[in-house]
């Protein structure tokens, strides 16, 4: 039988390799070899530090993850490999002779799928990678996927004044899709001055939070911080949406609605990857959804969210130094990619 590797974390702050056996793929899944993963820097920092509350161990898991919150479990959802060879059936077939909607040997995917080097994956998982997005951006996907759900709760439109606050990854993903909107005048806000240049790259302004411009018509929070959504409140126009997207994993934010939150006839709205939103269910799967997020990473620009990389077999020793505030996408690389 053949054996995978995969990266555990076994108690908080700590992690490891752990070997596993990789059973044969059946009909309707595929074996992959990983060629790249990304670490997800806010979920994953709590999940590392076992900040995951138990009314939430449900709800976060991830689609193929294994064991169970705290610990030890088995984490991630950015994996990009290649199809490999398996038992002849669907997707192991030559490419002359693949039935429609299969792939072929060699196909490279994203999967939502923990660090490991070689898995087995439900073939309606596989989403196939454009081949003008290289490796390493692809495993921004799952991000990018994010940012887009949440531009279809927030249904911005065109000539509105809009924040951003909170210059990770997502919220810079995100930026950089409202700032595609016709007219829109797109801010970042975020405590970091070194994220002015990359404000910039993706078509947005930036500004400290004491400088932010106020009367914003639509604010996304992305910052996971009780004083990033006390911003938000302080900076909305009247009746301003502010879509809120941060995971605050065991902390509750104290938030000050009774200030002008009523006399502005404000709206929160809570914005979540987990269920395709409400203006586009029924009409795209959580496949098709993907398929457009992996799309949108043709752009060359997104480079520059990426750090590392990382071998995955340093990734026990990298992870404390990895999930540190302040970083971007972290790449874990399983060999050439």
């Amino acid at each position: 039988m053949t054996t995978a590797r995969a990266f555990w974390t076994a108690a908080p702050g700590q992690g490891e390799l752990r070997t596993e056996p990789l059973a044969e793929p059946s009909a309707g899944t595929y074996q992959v070899r990983t060629l790249a993963t990304g670490v997800s820097r806010g979920t994953e920092a709590l999940v590392f530090a076992g900040r995951v509350p138990p009314s939430q161990h449900h709800a976060m898991r991830a689609p193929l993850m294994a064991g169970d919150f705290p610990f030890p479990v088995k984490y991630g959802y950015s994996a990009v490999g290649v199809i490999e060879p398996g038992p002849i059936g669907p997707g192991h077939l030559p490419t002359e002779h693949l039935p429609p909607g299969h792939l072929p040997i060699g196909q490279r995917v994203f999967v939502l799928h923990p660090h490991q080097d070689r898995f087995i994956a439900p073939a309606a998982m596989c989403i196939p990678i454009p081949d003008a997005v290289p490796t390493p951006r692809a495993v921004l996907a799952a991000n990018m996927e994010t940012a887009l759900n949440l531009l279809w709760d927030a249904a911005p439109l065109p000539g509105e004044r809009i924040s951003v606050v909170g210059a990770g990854v997502f919220g810079l993903l995100t930026a950089a899709l409202l700032a595609r909107i016709p007219a829109a005048s797109v801010t970042i806000v975020d405590i970091d001055p070194t994220r002015a240049a990359l404000a910039h790259a993706f078509g947005a302004h930036f500004a400290l939070p004491d400088a932010a411009p106020p009367d914003q018509e639509l604010i996304v929070h992305t910052s996971a911080s009780e004083a990033g959504l006390r911003h938000c409140l302080s900076h909305a126009a009247f009746e301003a949406r502010i879509i809120e997207a941060s995971w605050y994993g065991d902390t509750a934010p104290a938030v000050p609605l009774g200030e002008a939150f009523h006399a502005r006839r404000l709206r929160l709205i809570a914005s979540q990857v987990g269920h395709v939103a409400t203006p586009m269910r029924g009409r795209r799967s959580h496949a098709e959804r993907l398929a457009m997020a992996l799309a949108l990473l043709t752009d060359a620009r997104f480079d520059a969210l990426l750090q590392g990389p990382t071998h995955f077999a340093d990734l026990p020793a990298a992870m404390p130094t990895i999930l540190r505030p302040g970083g971007l996408c972290h790449v874990i690389t399983y060999g050439d990619i």
